[in-house]
């Protein structure tokens, strides 16, 4: 038995406290009885901890002990009242930090799980690629598989991040940049981690963000080039990286103020100052290209990155709407060949067939079903894969081989399809037998509403209830293409299957935030919120420097 020393509403010792059988519940009753109150106004913290009724359970319920949350003999537990809404407050707020910690470690594992899927060339669950590009949209393939994964991932979670910074959520952003910190540590990442700083206005995280910042300086020289002089020759002459510049500036200068740098401040937020003139975008200028038909939003990048030169800024305008145009034609095109690729299936280490090599097979003669058989058996191997194909005894093994797939995935389709229109409400074995017959969704659909015994009234015609048995509590649509809408509603079980497997909801988001970042994201900056803090900390710096002449003149 163990004894408790309790402080707080009630102080005292607890004795023949049994840790192996004692709950949090429990405790928590025991105290608010000697402390003649209600169990939902106590809370309990011990060692730094606050203690929750399901703390030993995993966050599930039951009967976790106190051995389990860490209380150990002699454990110093301290006991404050709350009122009942306090106390509900309370765990409203630890259930929401709870549920903000298990979304953080879902997306870490949705990055990993999509960056394993995408970096080795295995054929996608979805219908679309994640691949690394340049800023000129070339594809990049860097080092081994590991390397492709670690970027892919760092890549995914910075622009995760980049997005939690523009909706203004920035303690969850500060927390998914550092995860990609891990993986892909770039200057610009370590620009918006101070960033996320300042915006929390945390001075604990000042020796900090001052690293980082020597860190993102001396990247962003190394890859943009003294003065960005490589960068300009990237860009055609124009100015992408003056917004991020300007913030890196900015953020130097908040840095050396708190750190008692005051020549340094204002140096660095006087060159930010600079920098925010010259991204004002002028009046007319944007009228102009707005009249044109372009949206604000996109007048005011397209000005900013060139400087306010409106011709450049139609010239890059233009671009991008071509670029857009070949990316969703790209897109098309892959999807495309995803669908082909996935109606070859995987090699045996869970390869895609390549289909460049399947073109080059079929440009000298060979069925391209044969082919992407034979390429996908030998692991994309070319040569062995001609090896097979001129081989008359490998040869007719591929086509029998091709055969017996097609007939097995005509059999799911069929099954599938069965189990849809089962759904619906029908017998088994009369859709069944409307199959075998033959024909179309469409005509097996019109052969099952036409059978004599198939009464068309509401009240005779049943649908399937969710543990698969017969109800009549809603009637079937009462024409073919209404069925039709239905039965293509009802979730394929192979595809609820695949997707038990995956956090699909995760992923999509992932993916979706991918999908809508562009070449130049890390420079597109609105600049409001720097301006202001530019103007704030030249004040202070002015303010401090005054005070500091009226000392030396007492």
């Amino acid at each position: 038995m163990a004894k408790l020393k309790i402080g707080g509403t009630w102080a005292g010792v607890l004795e023949d406290v049994d840790l192996d059988s004692w709950t949090v519940p429990k405790l928590r009753e025991e105290v608010a009885r000697r402390s003649n109150c209600s169990p939902d106004s106590i809370s309990l913290i011990c060692a730094g901890k606050i203690l929750k009724d399901d703390d030993a359970t995993g966050g599930h319920g039951g009967n976790g002990n106190l051995a389990q949350v860490g209380v150990k003999n002699n454990s110093k537990i301290l006991a404050s009242r709350v009122s009942p809404q306090e106390g509900n407050l309370l765990r409203q707020e630890i259930m929401a930090e709870e549920e903000r910690s298990r979304r953080l470690s879902r997306l870490r594992a949705a990055a990993t799980a999509l960056a394993e899927r995408h970096a080795d060339g295995s054929l996608p669950v979805e219908d679309f690629n994640i691949e690394v590009e340049d800023q000129s949209g070339k594809k990049v393939r860097l080092g081994s598989e590991t390397d492709q994964r670690a970027v892919m991932m760092g890549l995914m979670l910075h622009a995760k991040g980049k997005r939690l910074i523009k909706q203004g959520n920035y303690k969850d952003a500060l927390e998914v940049l550092s995860m990609g910190e891990l993986i892909d540590n770039v200057p610009i990442l370590q620009i918006d981690m101070v960033w996320c700083y300042f915006m929390i206005r945390d001075i604990r995280w000042l020796s900090d963000a001052g690293k980082r910042l020597e860190m993102a300086r001396v990247g962003i020289e190394r890859a943009h080039g003294k003065d960005s002089f490589r960068l300009r020759l990237l860009q055609g002459g124009r100015y992408p990286e003056l917004a991020l510049h300007l913030r890196l500036d900015l953020l130097e200068g908040v840095v050396t103020y708190h750190s008692g740098q005051l020549d340094k401040s204002r140096k660095a937020l006087d060159s930010a100052k600079a920098k925010f003139n010259q991204l004002q975008v002028p009046d007319e200028a944007l009228s102009f290209l707005m009249s044109m038909g372009y949206k604000e939003r996109d007048a005011k990048r397209a000005l900013r990155m060139n400087n306010q030169d409106v011709g450049s800024a139609i010239d890059f305008l233009a671009e991008e709407t071509t670029k857009k145009l070949q990316k969703q034609e790209e897109d098309i095109r892959r999807r495309t060949e995803i669908r082909e690729q996935k109606r070859y299936g995987m090699t045996p280490l869970k390869k895609a067939v390549d289909l460049e090599r399947l073109k080059e097979l079929v440009s000298i003669g060979f069925d391209k079903e044969l082919a992407a058989e034979a390429l996908r058996r030998n692991e994309n191997d070319t040569q062995k894969a001609l090896d097979d194909l001129t081989n008359p005894e490998t040869n007719s093994a591929l086509q029998v081989h091709i055969e017996s797939r097609k007939r097995k995935r005509q059999k799911q389709a069929t099954e599938t399809q069965i189990e849809k229109v089962v759904h619906m409400g029908f017998e088994r074995s009369r859709v069944v037998a409307a199959f075998e017959v033959g024909g179309t969704l469409e005509e097996v659909i019109q052969r099952l509403t036409a059978l004599p015994e198939a009464d068309h009234t509401a009240e005779a015609i049943q649908t399937a209830a969710p543990d698969g048995s017969a109800s009549s509590s809603a009637p079937l649509p009462h024409n073919v293409s209404e069925m039709l809408e239905q039965i293509n509603d009802v979730e394929d079980p192979l595809d609820l299957s695949k997707a038990e497997e995956r956090d699909v909801e995760m992923e999509d988001e992932l993916s979706a935030v991918i999908v809508k970042t562009d070449a130049l994201a890390d420079y597109d900056i609105e600049v409001n919120i720097e301006g202001e803090a530019i103007t704030e900390y030249l004040a202070l710096i002015e303010a401090a420097g005054s005070s500091g002449k009226m000392a030396l003149s007492r």
